[in-house]
């Protein structure tokens, strides 16, 4: 497949996840299978894998801290550069409605992208969504595995069609799609 995009999306599966703040990947590439149009590919990579015409998207079945394990299988069979890999995830460090776009870096402490840079390297693109910080540091897990509330979900879902957006044209996206809260 020449020039197709792995769209990214992370989160955990199963039903009691579905709608927590660390599943906002999950959620965002839901919404661009829909309407993209997406089919299901039958092959399995450690996850749920969709094609449309100009991107695949996949969703780990790992669990959060392996998500790298399905991100390699799926690079290393279609040979996509880590150029063309965009990871859509939560960010505590962002307030709640912020979208922000970046190239490469650090992981910040956030084990989704630990385990894909140590499974393909940092330089591929990411899409970080702002889910907020609880008010104490020890409550970070209870936080992100939390629901969003209906407000909250509001806020992300008018997200996704710029999400849409910038995912066909990353390299402009930091400035064109980026905001600070909704």
């Amino acid at each position: 497949m020449d020039n197709v995009k792995l769209i990214v999306g992370l989160g955990n599966p199963g039903k009691e996840y579905e709608l927590n703040r660390h599943n906002i990947g999950f959620l965002a590439v839901d919404y661009l299978i829909d309407t993209l149009n997406a089919q299901k590919v039958s092959l399995k990579f450690k996850g749920d894998l969709y094609k449309s015409a100009k991107f695949l998207f996949l969703k780990p079945s790992t669990y959060m801290n392996l998500s790298g394990e399905s991100v390699v299988l799926v690079k290393n069979y279609y040979k996509i550069d880590n150029k063309d890999i965009i990871v859509i995830h939560d960010d505590i460090d962002l307030k709640l409605g912020a979208l922000r776009f970046k190239k490469g870096g650090s992981h910040g402490g956030h084990n989704g992208l630990k385990s894909i840079d140590k499974h393909i390297g940092n330089d591929y693109w990411r899409i970080r969504i702002g889910v907020g910080r609880p008010e104490r540091k020890e409550d970070v897990v209870k936080y992100v595995l939390s629901n969003f509330t209906e407000d909250e979900m509001k806020c992300m879902e008018s997200l996704f069609p710029k999400i849409k957006l910038a995912i066909e044209d990353i390299e402009n996206a930091p400035s064109k799609y980026s905001q600070k809260e909704c």
